[in-house]
């Protein structure tokens, strides 16, 4: 039972971490063109 008193709160706290971090990847853009990068391993060169 005392385990539950510290699993439940690292619990909370890494699933909002995770929230915010897919929030912020979101915001900054990185999922707007997903199509770019299977296009661009068949342009380069080297």
């Amino acid at each position: 039972m005392i385990s539950l008193l510290w699993l439940i709160p690292v619990t909370l706290a890494l699933g909002l971490a995770g929230l915010w971090v897919f929030s912020w990847t979101v915001s900054s853009g990185q999922y707007e063109d997903l199509d770019a990068a299977k296009h661009r391993i068949l342009d380069d060169d080297g």
